[in-house]
């Protein structure tokens, strides 16, 4: 069965192009122009398989409508499309719960291909979503795709969710930056930078430490990456 996916972009002259591309490629497309119509759809967005939305809109932004699919509790990829790779326009991006971004212009190719490795993410992750992960005062359920510190669920997004469940499986061992890159966003590890990365983990640490300039949890371990502590109950 074709992947289906729910594409919002209100540019005509690049919907028809991106259709054709995508359908050419084995993926089923929806096309939507605007954030009403796409929060019309919200009540049945788990029939689709991946979410892209464009970031300016006629009437909102992409960012808006993530946030709404994250408040849901729903971890369904989602690619925004950019016309700006400021820093700031991709952090709030990835903050707002995105999993990637793609600037405009860009190669359908490498659209394409960025589909495709969010999609064999999700599948592993959803492969392994049995089971529910203790490890001292933190505990992951994969099934309902929540993390809980000392009995308190966090509120994180779909990227930190990631990164941590990552840590964890990894705790009390150096995990590199660079095999964080690769397992988060795809293989070549070049499509997000170390500054990204950098963000994640403060705003992580911000989330799970009592002091974030002290701590406990999430240590960097200097010119390697990261290391999650055990602490216990």
């Amino acid at each position: 069965m074709n992947n289906k996916i729910l594409l919002l972009e209100d540019d005509i002259s690049l919907v028809d192009g991106l259709k054709y591309s995508l359908k050419r490629n084995g993926f089923e497309v929806d096309i939507v122009r605007t954030k009403k119509e796409t929060i019309s759809l919200l009540p049945k967005i788990n029939t689709y398989d991946l979410l892209i939305f464009d970031v300016t809109l006629p009437d909102g932004t992409g960012f808006e409508i993530c946030e709404k699919v994250r408040k849901q509790g729903n971890q369904i990829p989602i690619i925004f499309l950019t016309a700006s790779d400021e820093e700031v326009n991709v952090i709030r991006g990835l903050d707002s719960g995105g999993d990637d971004y793609v600037t405009k212009p860009f190669k359908l190719g490498e659209l394409c291909s960025r589909i495709r490795a969010l999609l064999r993410r999700t599948s592993v992750l959803n492969q392994n979503n049995h089971a529910v992960i203790e490890c001292g005062d933190v505990s992951i359920d994969f099934l309902g795709s929540r993390v809980q510190l000392k009995g308190r669920t966090l509120d994180l997004t779909s990227v930190e969710y990631r990164l941590i469940c990552l840590l964890i499986r990894n705790a009390n061992r150096v995990t590199t930056r660079n095999n964080i890159l690769n397992e988060l966003w795809d293989s070549s590890g070049d499509f997000v930078d170390d500054n990204t990365l950098s963000v994640y983990v403060r705003r992580l640490r911000e989330k799970i430490e009592v002091d974030p300039s002290h701590p406990e949890h999430l240590i960097t371990i200097r010119g390697f990456g990261y290391q999650w502590n055990e602490v216990s109950v």
